[in-house]
């Protein structure tokens, strides 16, 4: 599988020179576990070999939790059990290969406190993400990492919030959508950056989007150079 960036030679010598000096944060798609990309985890630990990062981050959507969803489901899907104890096997891959990363809670991960509160239960009932699925992660709304904002993003896309707030912002959550935009002001320059995700478009709970656009496969890495400042970068997984 051919996992060679899509930079110019000149690019690329900048960020091998600095790779060992600085942050640089990889930023790995929405899961919505169980319902996985084939090889999409081999795939994000490559991209950690070659970065070698300094931080790890999720954009959230980390479970799907489509048994429990609001929407219409699938009667011959897994049940909300089935589901819960499928991703939790599969998180432990995840944790395992990412120890101590930063978790974007998103729309999909806040069901079941939806659901609760939509059934006047209060949150102090409730366990944390991390502790229903047993993980050493740290999950929060949003991080701030570098004069970068990232989040999930419910509500709004990258270059909205980038342009209202004039900060630099990294989120996912419009599977089908990456890019990366710049924004230069008399004495600032801040970009917007949409990343992709991991999901199985063929999988049941994905039936929604089938007659969208093909998800974008991908990971963000954003390094902070000691000279140039931030550099985004996005990286996708081979087409299959």
């Amino acid at each position: 599988m051919d996992f060679r960036p899509r930079l110019t030679l000149d690019e690329y010598n900048l960020i091998r020179q600095y790779r060992d000096r600085k942050s640089r944060v990889l930023i790995i798609g929405d899961l919505h576990l169980p319902f996985i990309k084939q090889g999409y985890l081999e795939f994000c630990i490559d991209m950690q070999t070659k970065y070698n990062p300094t931080e790890v981050l999720f954009t959230g959507d980390i479970l799907d939790n489509h048994a429990s969803s609001y929407h219409e489901l699938d009667p011959d899907g897994y049940s909300a059990g089935d589901e819960l104890l499928l991703a939790e096997s599969i998180v432990k891959l995840w944790e395992a290969s990412f120890p101590g990363a930063k978790i974007c809670i998103g729309n999909h991960d806040s069901i079941p406190g939806r659901k609760a509160m939509t059934g006047g239960i209060s949150k102090k009932w409730l366990k944390t993400p991390a502790e229903v699925l047993g993980v050493d992660w740290e999950f929060n709304e949003e991080f701030t990492i570098d004069g970068v904002t990232y989040t999930h993003g419910t509500g709004s896309k990258a270059r909205t919030r980038a342009r209202n707030e004039m900060v630099s912002i990294c989120q996912g959550h419009y599977h089908s959508e990456s890019y990366i935009e710049w924004y230069v002001g008399p004495d600032r320059k801040i970009f917007a950056m949409q990343v992709g995700c991991g999901i199985d478009r063929r999988s049941y709970s994905m039936a929604y989007g089938r007659n969208f656009k093909k998800p974008h496969i991908n990971v963000g890495i954003i390094i902070n150079h000691p000279k140039y400042g931030l550099i985004p970068i996005i990286e996708y997984m081979p087409l299959t």
